[in-house]
């Protein structure tokens, strides 16, 4: 019922796209204070949202892929509260924010499909942040495993992962390395 009801909210909003646009890996798609003018659906490949911590590490906020809505929670905000850069090579659809806003005050059912959605990214923002209180690099990756239902990324990976456990690379290797 969730997986077709996002479906349909995401079928729905791409209709209010005006344009793809392409990143290489690497490509920003907007950092933090931008002004805010778009929502992104992602189409293909792997988008980033982080935001630097006081003492200048990176803190992962979403890891986004094929199908995922970037830069929700800024479509009533002057700016943008964290940076988007493609982890690989992406395609996303670029939604005018005036067109959004107008959708959703003429479309009861998709603002009703757009509530729900929000509600559970609450949902999952409050999880990672019960996720971050955990003490231990250990209890974090078992926190994400239960929590993403997900096998550990490749080796080649595991920096984005520390970022989004709010760990060093280094601690997330020492555990990693522990565990096998």
């Amino acid at each position: 019922m969730i997986a077709i009801m996002f479906n349909t909210l995401t079928t729905r909003l791409s209709e209010l796209a005006q344009h793809q646009q392409h990143l290489a890996a690497g490509d920003i798609l907007f950092r933090a204070g931008n002004p805010v003018r778009s929502l992104f659906l992602v189409e293909a490949g792997a988008i980033t949202l982080s935001r630097s911590l006081l003492h200048g590490a990176p803190l992962t906020l979403q890891h986004a892929r094929a199908g995922a809505i970037l830069a929700e929670a800024s479509i009533f905000a002057e700016s943008y509260h964290c940076d988007a850069a493609a982890t690989e090579e992406a395609t996303v659809r670029v939604i005018p924010l005036r067109r959004l806003r107008a959708a959703l005050l003429a479309q009861p059912d998709l603002s009703g499909a757009w509530i729900k959605y929000l509600a559970q990214e609450v949902q999952r923002t409050r999880a990672h942040a019960e996720l971050l209180s955990l003490k231990t690099v250990a209890a974090r990756v078992d926190a994400w495993l239960a929590l993403t239902d997900r096998p550990l990324p490749p080796r080649g990976q595991w920096h984005q992962l520390a970022a989004e456990l709010g760990v060093t690379p280094e601690a997330l290797y020492r555990e990693l390395a522990r565990r096998r």
